[in-house]
């Protein structure tokens, strides 16, 4: 079976599920070739092709999703990168198993913090009309709560008093999110990072210091999203810790990264894809 159907079937069986309940180190592996179609980067009401050939059984089951929106920063905007982002590649595959069209709306905002995603949820009706109206929306913020200044350095402990914020921010999105949709459960699906600031040799050039402070920032970062998903009810957590550095932290991510260092390639948000249908399906 090819991997991009396979991950697509992982993914519409949980969601399906859930929507019915309610340091150069050794390479990782590389991201599977043909899990993305090439093209721009993804838009607000983008609609993804319909497959044929889907389950029907699978395909009745989520006929209720046919509309998903992510938040978050850079990441699932798909910066830095020039392809499909993965909030795109989770709607083709819902479509591609389905068999109808399945829009994805896409309101990331490089370089936005957790309070910025939650003036969103206050102020901008256009992005909670899209959250209204979808079954399944994605999460990932939290890395420019904690970005990288010169005034703090590599000195872990002036980044951690962000941290408490970050973690009253997260639980207010996640309750918002939730609260929003009228007369129809909604799946969340909340994303971690593999690394906060650079990643791969990249980091590494910045020197043992830099490293070590983006490994231990990284971690607790983490910690707050995975707490933060673990109190919400419907809600999966995306280990991309451990997806882009392997089980024991020992992989090398550079290949899946832009050459920015910051944000993932075309393999990147394939692995990332990979990552939250393996999850949503593990937790259904």
């Amino acid at each position: 079976m090819h991997v991009r159907r396979r991950a697509g079937l992982l993914l519409a069986a949980a969601l399906s599920l859930s929507l019915s309940a309610c340091s150069v180190a050794p390479t990782a592996p590389p991201a599977t070739a043909g899990l993305v179609t090439a093209g721009s980067t993804s838009v607000q009401g983008t609609t993804s092709t319909v497959p044929t050939g889907s389950s029907p059984v699978t395909a009745a089951r989520l006929g209720a999703v046919t509309a998903t929106s992510a938040l978050g920063d850079s990441v699932p905007r798909g910066t830095g990168c020039g392809c499909t982002p993965y909030p795109q590649l989770m709607a083709d595959d819902i479509a591609r198993v389905a068999g109808h069209p399945v829009s994805a709306s896409n309101d990331a905002v490089a370089g936005i913090t957790s309070d910025g995603v939650l003036q969103q949820l206050a102020k901008d009706d256009s992005v909670t009309a899209r959250l209204r109206n979808s079954q399944a929306v994605t999460l990932e913020v939290g890395a420019n709560d904690v970005a990288f200044s010169p005034s703090c350095g590599t000195d872990v402990a002036c980044y951690e008093q962000r941290l408490p914020q970050l973690e009253s921010n997260l639980d207010a999105i996640l309750t918002k999110v939730k609260e929003l949709p009228a007369g129809h459960p909604i799946g969340l699906v909340v994303l971690d990072y593999w690394s906060v600031w650079l990643g791969g040799q990249y980091a590494h050039d910045q020197g043992p210091a830099y490293v070590e402070a983006a490994s231990t920032l990284t971690k607790r970062v983490n910690e707050i999203i995975r707490a933060a998903a673990a109190s919400t009810p419907g809600t999966v957590y995306v280990d991309l810790r451990t997806a882009f550095r392997g089980p024991d932290d020992a992989w090398d991510e550079t290949h899946l990264l832009a050459p920015d260092g910051d944000h993932p390639n075309a393999a990147g948000h394939q692995r990332i894809a990979e990552a939250a249908a393996t999850a949503v399906a593990a937790a259904g």
